[in-house]
């Protein structure tokens, strides 16, 4: 089995994975229209019940999950606002799409903010407002709380991702400076019929963390937020208005997101409609009908991204020397999200940084490949979603004055890639469930 076709085969499964959770097909999946009757999951509504429908929401998956929903209740739809990436677009007729900044917030995600909170609160008892959140969804919907500005929103967020922090302790910070995540949107949308259709982009689809959780109860206090400006060293560097609210909140001086048991959550539902493990189990799949033996490792996957590379290719290397935990033929995937604590100053992601520390690692091995990308399209502020490493690439690297582990210490993987032409670029997904990594073990 020679190193093209292990290379190939990785592209093959990630795009099998992409598939699987298509936004368009996730939501044909959980939601059907017979009729007037709209079945959601477990539950049911008549729509001829209600006045009028609005459709809300934020995400990378934005466009897609809007246009299914359109396709699904064509007519029935009053009004409708969804926020997106910059140059996520896709043509809609009744739910205006707006462009807004990701991973930074931005002053258009704070408009789209405004305008959704303004449309929910016009929601009465007798309407029914659906929203569709996916990953980017936090960074979407910025709404600074009173005394708080975007910059300093911004800056807090920069200082968060510098830090290492992970997207839920970032998410939990997020909710508590802002009116609209944290249960806020729910709040807003009381006392009208609320359906959340989620696309998971966190470990463990926990529905607080996604998106910040704007339809869901908060079980993150203003204590936690100060727990994690601490553990990180950052309560000399944050804003003093920020600082100043999570210290009032912490101290009863400031009302609490909504909790469980409150009672506006009676008339909701949440449900995620597809999420890494779904990925996962597709590229798997795949994998098996390629002949590989294969195994998923684990959809909980977080830490340190060079690090987790190294446990990654230490599975490789038993793998090549003693057949366990699978025999060759040999496919080990894994999901979730990493984290990379920002040293140098160079360019890249997540997904590439874990390739560049594998490639390292399995140098002059022979038949592997490690692969990983993220399955929005997108891997940290560059244009590639992730790369791909064989056991020659370091060699080829050395022998165009590239140095590994230099890249490595500046984290500066894309400009290590780019010359190599090993960056996976697929442009916006339209989807988002986090990442999905490959190592493959040829025969």
């Amino acid at each position: 089995m020679s190193v093209e076709r292990l290379r190939q085969d990785a592209h093959t499964l990630f795009q099998a994975g992409l598939v699987a959770v298509d936004p368009m097909e996730a939501i044909k999946r959980h939601v059907s229209l017979e009729g007037s009757l709209l079945r959601v999951g477990d539950r049911q509504y008549d729509l001829d019940g209600f006045d009028r429908v609005f459709v809300v929401g934020a995400g990378k998956a934005g466009a897609s999950m809007s246009q299914a929903i359109e396709e699904l209740l064509p007519g029935r739809i009053s009004a409708g606002i969804v926020v997106v990436k910059h140059d996520h677009l896709l043509p809609t007729r009744t739910i205006e799409l707006v462009e807004a900044g990701h991973p930074l917030p931005d002053e258009d995600g704070t408009v789209g903010a405004r305008r959704i909170t303004d449309l929910v609160t016009a929601a009465t008892g007798n309407d029914l407002v659906i929203c569709l959140l996916s990953g980017g969804g936090s960074a979407l919907l910025p709404a600074p709380a009173p005394g708080i500005s975007l910059a300093q929103k911004q800056e807090i967020t920069e200082l968060l991702l510098a830090s290492g922090a992970t997207i839920n302790q970032i998410n939990a910070v997020r909710k508590h400076i802002s009116t609209i995540k944290g249960g806020q949107l729910a709040r807003s949308a009381s006392p009208a019929t609320l359906i959340t259709l989620i696309l998971s982009d966190v470990i463990g689809d926990p529905l607080d963390a996604i998106a910040s959780g704007p339809t869901v109860a908060d079980s993150n206090s203003f204590g936690d937020c100060w727990q994690i400006i601490e553990t990180f060293g950052l309560k000399e560097k944050i804003p003093e208005p920020i600082l100043s609210r999570l210290r009032q909140g912490m101290e009863g001086r400031l009302p609490e997101t909504p909790k469980p048991g409150d009672s506006l959550f009676k008339k909701t539902q949440n449900l995620v409609i597809a999420g890494n493990g779904l990925a996962l189990q597709a590229a798997a799949e795949k994998a098996r009908q390629l002949q590989y033996n294969t195994m998923i490792l684990s959809t909980f996957i977080e830490g340190e991204t060079r690090e987790v590379a190294k446990v990654h290719t230490a599975i490789l290397k038993e793998i090549l020397k003693s057949g366990s935990p699978l025999p060759r033929p040999a496919c080990v995937l894994s999901g979730g999200e990493t984290t990379v604590t920002i040293q140098g100053d160079g360019l890249g992601g997540r997904n590439q940084e874990f390739v560049l520390a594998a490639a390292i690692e399995i140098e002059d091995m022979d038949n592997v490949v490690c692969f990983s990308a993220g399955t929005d399209g997108t891997d940290g502020p560059t244009d590639a979603a992730g790369a791909i490493a064989d056991g020659a690439t370091v060699s080829r690297a050395r022998a165009i004055s590239l140095d590994p582990q230099g890249a490595l210490r500046n984290n500066d993987s894309y400009h290590f890639f780019d010359p190599l032409g090993d960056l996976l670029r697929t442009g916006p997904t339209n989807t988002n469930v986090i990442d999905l990594r490959i190592m493959l073990a040829g025969a």
